[in-house]
């Protein structure tokens, strides 16, 4: 048997179906609208379909009618026009195509966003099916919304063909015993304008037809390209891609099953199961339930919507949305007629590309789920920014420093305070010491590699911190971020220590200090004046009496002490306040540098994560 695919072979004689005179065809037509019978024509007795037929080659090339000035002929691709035998006008320079409204627009507006805010931080490959369902997008909205394209697909043997061949009520699709049958989809068209679509689906000009308009249902159907796909479960390869390709393409589809493959795990598993998310676009029909009898038909069925159902496929019964599953007979003719007047509803709502994209647009986001859904609350908290700048603060000596300007502070009090005699005491045993002398000011020095590795260490805590909950894209990006700002760090922290430091020379003195120095420099001269008096006593001076001397004598010795006790005490407050102001300046400064260097690119790429986040809500239909 020859390939029926091939449109050339379908027939031979005028008026059959794949004649390629259009003379002919067009006296046939006019012959069959004058009398009201022609080949094809209803009650037809020349072994006719018992319905008018015009093969309608789309993308035939079609003289057109000369123009007063002679203009050149013009290509044609929808038809034949039957009052004169000429190239029937087309509409492929109009504007066929519509616009998306609604939720779906701003869920595509939201996943075109997403998808450029991730590109530099998604590998290429996660994002491809997202791009791709934009780019269908795109070009389906380009052309026609006025049709609707409905492809039928089934295993082999499942009587695909008859179906269409029903439907379109014409032998387009011949069915036959040899296996595949269908090598190539097969196109009917109801109505002009659909070459671009069909163009879209690569279905050469051979393969397209549009039965005549006036037959029963063809109003309903105004807008429908059925499509007749090669057989899902074909030996051939080349076959099975063409369908996966068309699938992935079309508005919609009819799944053909049998009793005896109604539950083939190929096509549950490879199909069925993918696509429940397309369940609103999607007939189930259980061909050739002739051949079951009694209640068996009912049993069958009752097994099909089971096994959807555990495919994840709604159905769409009581009313609900989901797929529609019909027992029908192709070859009989049982159902048939329900199954056109629900596909004339379906197509005459014009709303199915939209359904499809919608559902493709479903099944992109849940592809793209696991990387851009987190675990948990993500984020970098307060408590994890304190401890950060705690542990630089510790790395850069924030806190030796401060202790360091406290003793210093107290230091320089207790020179400026103290006894002249301790003091006189404490330099007489310096010098007496090997190596004593003026003692300097202490410095913390911390070892410069474990400076640093504080320093890369607080940094890995932050970032994993920061990075806890997320998804696993976007928590490399956070800790990259963190390692790019942690590259000089410690130097920039080194250069802190020095300028951000306590200041050199003395620190400032608290309105009392020059009182306590008056006090003890008065205590110091009445030790004095009482130690003249006694020698002017004891030389014969000054009139003797032991006691005042001694009393002031007594008086400057306990006061010297008490003045010097008592301005440590003082002391302990405004020195405590000067090292906490020391160690506060490092403190802010350290915090400062790794709040630009490290917190700051962890924060940004967070944001980036919760815009990204708030887009993806939008796409998987959260926020609906």
């Amino acid at each position: 048997m020859a390939d029926v695919t091939d449109a050339t072979t379908l027939a031979d004689g005028p008026g059959e179906i794949g004649s390629g005179r259009p003379d002919v065809r067009a006296k046939e037509a006019g012959a069959a609208d004058a009398g009201g019978k022609g080949p094809g024509a209803k009650g037809d007795s020349g072994g006719g379909t018992g319905r008018r037929w015009n093969d309608g080659l789309i993308a035939r090339h079609a003289f057109g009618r000369k123009g007063a000035a002679g203009a050149a002929p013009t290509v044609g691709v929808e038809g034949i026009d039957e009052n004169d035998g000429t190239a029937a006008s087309t509409e492929v320079h109009q504007p066929i195509g519509g616009t998306y409204e609604g939720p779906l627009r701003v869920r595509l507006d939201a996943l075109r966003e997403l998808v450029g805010l991730s590109r530099t931080r998604i590998e290429g490959t996660t994002l491809t099916e997202a791009g791709r369902v934009l780019d269908e997008a795109s070009t389906r909205q380009r052309l026609s919304s006025r049709h609707t394209v409905v492809a039928i697909a089934g295993a082999t043997g499942s009587g695909k063909s008859t179906l269409f061949n029903a439907l379109a009520e014409v032998p387009i699709s011949e069915p036959g015993l040899r296996r595949p049958t269908t090598s190539a989809p097969i196109a009917c068209v109801w109505s002009e304008g659909a070459a671009g679509l069909l163009d879209r689906l690569a279905i050469p000009g051979r393969l397209r037809r549009r039965p005549l308009a006036g037959g029963d249902g063809d109003e309903e159907l105004q807008g429908l390209v059925l499509v007749d796909l090669p057989d899902h479960d074909s030996a051939v390869v080349a076959h099975r891609d063409q369908v996966d390709r068309v699938l992935a393409l079309v508005d919609a589809i009819i799944w053909v099953v049998d009793p005896e493959k109604y539950a083939d795990a190929a096509l549950h598993e490879r199909y069925l199961r993918p696509l429940a998310g397309h369940a609103e676009i999607t007939f189930v029909v259980l061909n050739q339930i002739d051949r079951l009898p009694g209640e068996a038909a009912d049993q069958v069925l009752d097994d099909l919507r089971r096994l959807l159902d555990e495919d994840g496929m709604a159905l769409g019964e009581h009313g609900e949305p989901g797929a529609t599953v019909l027992p029908i007979s192709a070859l009989t003719g049982q159902g048939v007629g329900e199954l056109r007047e629900l596909l004339g509803r379906f197509v005459q709502e014009r709303t199915a590309a939209a359904r499809r994209l919608s559902a493709d647009v479903d099944a992109a986001a849940s592809r793209l789920r696991s990387v851009y859904v987190s675990d948990g609350r993500t984020g970098l908290g307060e408590r994890s920014r304190e401890e950060f700048a705690d542990r630089l603060a510790w790395a850069v000596g924030a806190v030796a420093t401060g202790e360091a300007a406290e003793r210093e502070w107290r230091r320089n009090a207790g020179r400026a305070c103290g006894t002249p005699w301790l003091r006189l005491w404490r330099w007489y045993e310096r010098t007496r010491t090997p190596g004593g002398g003026v003692p300097r000011a202490e410095v913390i020095v911390e070892d410069e590699l474990t400076a640093r590795q504080r320093v890369e260490q607080a940094v890995r805590t932050v970032a994993e911190d920061a990075a806890a909950g997320l998804p696993r894209p976007w928590a490399q990006a956070v800790r990259e971020a963190a390692v790019r700002g942690a590259v000089g760090l410690p130097e920039a922290l080194d250069e802190l220590a020095v300028s951000a430091g306590p200041p050199s020379g003395r620190p400032a003195r608290p309105a009392w200090w020059p009182a306590a120095v008056l006090a003890q420099a008065s205590m110091t001269l009445l030790q004095i004046y009482g130690g003249l008096w006694l020698v002017g006593q004891i030389i014969g001076v000054i009139q003797p009496g032991i006691v005042p001397p001694v009393l002031v004598m007594l008086a400057g010795i306990v006061g010297g002490p008490l003045v010097e006790w008592a301005c440590a005490a003082a002391a302990r407050g405004p020195a405590r306040r000067y090292g906490q102001d020391a160690e506060r300046r490092l403190r802010e400064a350290a915090a400062g540098c790794g709040r630009a260097k490290v917190l700051d690119p962890i924060a940004a790429e967070l944001m980036r994560y919760r815009e990204v986040r708030e887009q993806y809500s939008t796409v998987s239909g959260l926020t609906r």
